[in-house]
């Protein structure tokens, strides 16, 4: 054990003293927040700065209004033919050109748009909602409903949705809240897993190959070696998690004390509780509600500490489970490039898991397949985490940590047989059927 001890703390020691550590530690939180924030800014400037001006030539008499322009898209209606618009399109100041043959407003057909440059998504589909806004405004004058008397029609429902706890106890809940925890989640699990666990594979074959490794077994048995190696880099891990937990709460804090005025944000919570309006001086807003204020309240109603020690289970017990399998890898080979072929059959249910995680489970938290994914140790650490938020059952949970630790328990078995041949192999190019002879040697 004292063995195991000391190669725990050098594989430890060696990895968090590293420039690389402990810069990437510090800047990774910043870098994240200024990613999202940098995507934020350029999607807002993009769609406020966005305008296009469009030559619209229109043959079709049975829409009798005009399309309206508005602050991303002009409409100029020009009496020109088609194909006069078409070619003076390079000199003129319109960026495309819109065609509205005649068509019935049952089947509004051959409607096309020309430009020198494709025109993107997000054109397409404002240009599409407002010839749809002019057809169904055109059918509503036809059948003699005027759109004012339509929209008086029009009433919007907000359900509070609220769970009920095992006491009996109502809790607010949110699908949208538990979902951005859960793709949080399952993304951070994924990364740490893959991250880690090609660590261990990569710390293997570096001293496989600069033979340091024949002088370490001379001293220690293989499987002291591998179980020293992977929970000194899982407590590396470890470390860095705790750090980006409290690095991004220290900066969160800072970043709402400097920015945000205290005094409105406990007025308009005051507000949105009541559903009554803010008075700032001689003017009345209404307090914010919908979905933002639902998915902030659900936020704050979620036990976060439950959710942090899951994940931290979870990530311990996901990891040595691949990482175990990881080192057998490493074992097997002289080099990287040839952990390919035995790296896809590894990774495809982490993957897999991550997959059906992120849409099968996120839309159905309580079916059979987010029940099984959660279950079998290949998927459940990316399947459980992202099932926790919306609520799971504690036996379910205390379930699939036991399958995990058992999973665990056999991955190392299954590795450290491989390891202790594979470790002192060289110059011989493994395959899976030489991996299965290694693990049927007797000792």
């Amino acid at each position: 054990m004292n063995k195991v001890l000391l190669i725990i703390r050098r594989e430890y020691l060696s990895r968090v003293k590293k420039k690389s550590f402990i810069i990437m530690t510090f800047l990774t939180p910043l870098l994240i927040a200024g990613i999202y924030g940098l995507i934020g800014y350029f999607t807002y400037k993009g769609i406020k700065d966005t305008h296009d001006k469009i030559a619209v030539v229109s043959t079709n008499k049975t829409l009798t209004e005009k399309l309206a322009s508005d602050k991303n898209t002009e409409y100029e209606y020009v009496n020109q033919s088609l194909e006069e618009v078409k070619k003076s399109l390079k000199k003129s100041d319109f960026d495309y050109v819109l065609y509205l043959p005649e068509f019935s407003l049952a089947e509004p057909k051959g409607v096309e748009l020309f430009g020198e440059k494709q025109a993107g998504l997000s054109l397409n589909n404002r240009i599409s909602g407002d010839i749809e806004e002019l057809i169904r405004n055109q059918k509503l004058k036809e059948s003699g409903i005027a759109q004012a008397d339509l929209d008086q029609l029009k009433t919007s429902v907000d359900i509070e949705t609220k769970k009920i706890a095992d006491t009996g106890k109502e809790e607010s809940s949110s699908a949208g809240a538990s979902t951005i925890i859960a793709f949080i989640a399952g993304i951070l699990m994924f990364m740490f897993i893959m991250l880690y666990g090609i660590q261990v594979m990569r710390g293997v074959i570096e001293e496989k190959t600069s033979r340091i490794i024949e002088v370490m077994i001379s001293s220690v048995k293989p499987f002291q070696l591998m179980m020293g190696k992977i929970i000194g880099i899982a407590l590396v891990g470890l470390t860095q998690f705790i750090l980006w937990i409290v690095l991004t709460l220290t900066i969160s804090t800072i970043a709402a004390t400097v920015l945000i005025d205290k005094a409105d944000v406990k007025k308009i919570a005051t507000s949105a509780q009541s559903g009554s309006q803010i008075s700032t001086g001689t003017t009345v807003v209404q307090a914010p509600q919908g979905p933002m204020v639902d998915i902030q309240k659900s936020l704050a109603g979620l036990d976060f500490g439950k959710i942090v020690s899951v994940f931290i289970f979870f990530f311990i017990g996901g990891y040595l489970f691949y990482s175990a399998l990881y080192a057998a890898i490493g074992s097997a080979v002289d080099s990287e490039t040839e952990t390919q072929q035995f790296m896809m059959p590894v990774m495809m249910p982490l993957l897999l898991g991550y997959a059906l995680s992120l849409s099968v489970v996120t839309n159905d938290p309580y079916g059979n397949v987010a029940f099984w994914l959660s279950m079998i140790p290949f998927t459940s650490p990316i399947a459980m985490v992202v099932r926790l938020p919306y609520g799971v059952p504690g036996w379910e949970l205390a379930l699939s940590m036991a399958i995990l630790v058992v999973g665990f328990i056999g991955t190392v078995w299954v590795a450290s047989r491989i390891y202790r041949v594979g470790i002192l192999m060289y110059g011989k190019k493994t395959t899976f059927k030489e991996m299965f002879k290694w693990f049927t040697y007797k000792n």
